[in-house]
C-alpha cells in the first residue's frame, strides 16, 4: 500500500478515487508520564514520554488507514492528513484521513 500526503504518486496515474478512509485513536497517558513531562516542562526538555505515545498513536491510525483502504480494493492513499489533539487533562488523539484509490 502506497501512502503519502500529497495529491499523486510520481509516475503512476489514479484510475479511480474509492473513498475517503479515516482512523482515530486515543491513548491514554498515566500518571508517572505525566509526572514526567510536568518536571520537563519546568526544567526544560523534550518529552520522550509523550512522544512515545504520539509515535504508537500515529503508528496504529496508519495501520487502520490502511486496512480500510484494502477493504476497498485500494492500491494506495493520497493526500493523508494528520491531525493531534488533547482529549482532557491526560489523553492524547490522533486523527487521520485520506483518499483511497485505485492506480491504473
Amino acid at each position: 500500500m502506497i501512502v503519502t500526503t500529497g495529491p499523486s504518486i510520481e509516475g503512476r496515474t489514479v484510475a479511480r478515487y474509492l473513498d475517503v478512509v479515516s482512523a482515530q485513536a486515543i491513548m491514554g497517558v498515566n500518571i508517572g508520564k505525566d509526572l514526567t513531562a510536568g518536571l520537563r516542562n519546568i526544567v526544560g526538555g523534550r518529552s520522550k514520554s509523550y512522544e512515545g505515545e504520539i509515535a504508537k498513536a500515529v503508528a496504529e491510525v496508519m495501520d487502520e488507514l490502511k486496512v480500510g483502504a484494502e477493504a476497498l480494493g485500494a492500491d494506495a492513499i493520497v493526500s493523508i492528513d494528520v491531525d493531534y489533539e488533547t482529549v482532557g487533562s491526560n489523553m492524547l488523539m490522533v486523527a487521520a484521513s485520506g483518499t483511497a484509490v485505485k492506480l491504473a
